[in-house]
């Protein structure tokens, strides 16, 4: 379930991610300026990805509800960097650990899930999550015998949908 690069794409350098961190982490700084919010802004390639990190209190706000304002905002950094690079960008953006903390949440329902698939060879559709979450979920999947998943429906409704091999 990982992207793949075309033959006619270029795999972004190390130095090229970092950059893209460092132009995202300053758009979120100015913005958290303009929002007089305090928090600690950290920029760090992981694998093949560039991230920022936000840490501090109340923060709340710049995740909403189901993180719905954090994809916003990830959106947005990525569209900086577009703007300031002419790269397209996979960055990802965490704030307050919202991810980290959701990503361990996915991780035990996908294995929950595969769990109760292998024990009952009943098939199992989740509920409609974002296409991080469905990531997460397929990640764990695919890393399990005996189950397979694959994503169906349309957004915002799209799910992720568990079978025995």
């Amino acid at each position: 379930m990982g992207a793949t690069v075309r033959e006619d794409e270029e795999v972004a350098s190390e130095d090229d991610l970092f950059e893209q961190s460092e132009v995202a982490a300053d758009y979120m700084e100015g913005l958290l300026d303009i929002l007089d919010i305090d928090g600690d802004i950290d920029e760090l390639v992981v694998g093949d990805r560039p991230q920022v990190e936000i840490v501090g209190e109340e923060l709340g706000g710049l995740v909403g509800p189901k993180g719905q304002t954090l994809d916003a905002l990830q959106e947005l950094c990525r569209l900086a960097v577009y703007r300031k690079t002419g790269d397209h960008s996979r960055l990802m953006l965490d704030i307050g650990g919202y991810r980290a903390g959701r990503r361990k949440k996915l991780a035990e329902l996908g294995e929950k899930t595969a769990k109760q698939v292998i024990e009952t060879g009943e098939v199992v559709k989740l509920d409609p999550m974002s296409a991080f979450e469905r990531k997460c979920v397929h990640d764990v999947i695919n890393a399990t015998e005996g189950v397979q998943s694959e994503s169906e429906g349309a957004e915002p409704r799209r799910r992720v949908v568990v079978k025995p091999e």
